[in-house]
């Protein structure tokens, strides 16, 4: 058993270099175009089947645990002009996902209907030499409504570009200034568990947006769409549920949260390199009910990168208008929501420059992150700052609430 265990490791190994050996640069000719499209699909689905039967030994007889495997195909969106050269094709890709349905030993469980949390695996050839093809690494929860027959997904991870901006060798790919980057999906699918014994169906819509949140330059970013569909494999006859032992009552009163956010990003000017930022918040907030609380809050942003970048648009591109005297500090204010998901919550805002003379990223900002209580005072961030489809910065924070 041991033996044939690490021969299907071995095997697997081999078949995830090989799928990320790029394919298209065999494209050469026009008349053989479907044949490394072919080759590549093979690879990936044997990939995938591998990784399936490599997970089942471990879960067979697991009650509340599953695996689906789903293939799609869709478009990604011309949301900028500056990538219009780089959709040419329409991408495909799979989505390989393990999840543990909650068993109802605990509140969280109950109020959102019994979620799974998981995590999943992520291809997508783009079937464009020059964007390169993406995987991604993510964690997620699902989310059910409908008598569990609609199924919304929100995924959060890290994603791999196999060919990036190089200024000499790739200087076509604006989309993507890093191999590395964050990466978010969504995903809302009709799901039908166990239409034939512990096997079910689902299909659905699918958003997948790559980002390198302006760590490096460029970062125009893309957006996919796409139509998903895709079997499950549950390895129980039914899943576990279970009443809560206890139901606590989250305090209605105002808190009050202060809040630092850190990382480096660049300006959109290609090779002005990495500087600091520094954001700190303010944020008196009123919870709602056992869901999540409002939010009202002011930022003060610090960013080195805009820093630099005012004295040099002044200087080198007299047609911006730019005085070198611009202040490059910016206020905001906004109003938010926070979600409360365990030690785990997730949280929105959108705001408004009350202070900015840069002005060239309009008078409103957005912000999507997640928080993890270490305790109920103490709290890490990830955050993902906005100017609504152009990424400004990825944040990383800590923050104490009263």
């Amino acid at each position: 058993m041991v033996n044939r265990i690490r021969f299907i490791k071995r095997i697997f190994c081999r078949f995830v270099i090989s799928v990320n050996e790029k394919s298209n640069s065999e494209m050469l000719d026009s008349s053989l175009y479907f044949v490394p499209i072919a080759i590549g699909t093979f690879r990936m689905t044997m990939t995938y089947l591998l990784l399936f039967f490599f997970i089942c030994p471990a879960a067979i007889g697991q009650e509340n645990w599953n695996v689906s495997l789903q293939t799609y195909q869709g478009a990604i969106l011309p949301h900028s002009k500056n990538i219009s050269h780089l959709i040419t094709n329409k991408p495909t890709g799979y989505l390989f996902s393990v999840n543990h349905r909650v068993n109802g030993s605990k509140e969280w469980h109950h109020t959102y209907r019994f979620p799974e949390i998981g995590f999943s695996f992520h291809t997508q050839n783009n079937h464009n030499e020059t964007l390169g093809d993406l995987y991604g690494l993510y964690g997620h929860y699902n989310f059910y409504f409908l008598n569990r027959k609609l199924q919304f997904r929100v995924g959060q991870g890290v994603a791999y570009a196999t060919n990036p901006y190089d200024k000499e060798t790739n200087f076509r790919n604006v989309a993507y200034g890093s191999k590395w980057m964050p990466s978010t999906y969504f995903m809302l699918s009709y799901d039908q568990a166990r239409i034939w014994k512990n096997i079910g169906f689902n299909a659905g819509l699918l958003f997948v947006h790559h980002s390198n949140a302006t760590i490096k330059s460029p970062n125009t970013s893309t957006n996919t769409v796409a139509l998903n569909v895709g079997l499950t494999y549950h390895f129980s006859d039914k899943d576990e549920v279970q009443r809560a032992s206890s139901f606590d009552n989250y305090p209605q009163n105002m808190r009050y949260n202060l809040i630092f956010r850190t990382g480096i990003n660049e300006s959109h000017i290609i090779g002005m390199g990495q500087k600091p930022f520094y954001h700190i918040a303010a944020i008196a907030e009123k919870p709602l009910n056992n869901y999540g609380a409002a939010q009202l809050g002011v930022d003060l942003f610090l960013s080195h990168s805009l820093k630099e970048l005012i004295p040099f648009l002044a200087t080198s591109f007299p047609e911006e208008n730019m005085n070198k005297d611009t202040d490059w500090k910016r206020v905001g204010l906004f109003l938010g929501y926070e979600w409360y998901l365990n030690k785990l919550t997730a949280e929105g805002n959108i705001g408004y420059y009350v202070h900015d003379e840069y002005k060239n990223n309009g008078s409103f900002y957005q912000r999507l992150g997640v928080r993890y209580y270490v305790t109920p005072n103490i709290y890490g961030v990830l955050s993902l700052k906005t100017h609504f489809a152009k990424a400004e910065a990825f944040e990383v924070g800590l923050g104490y609430k009263l």
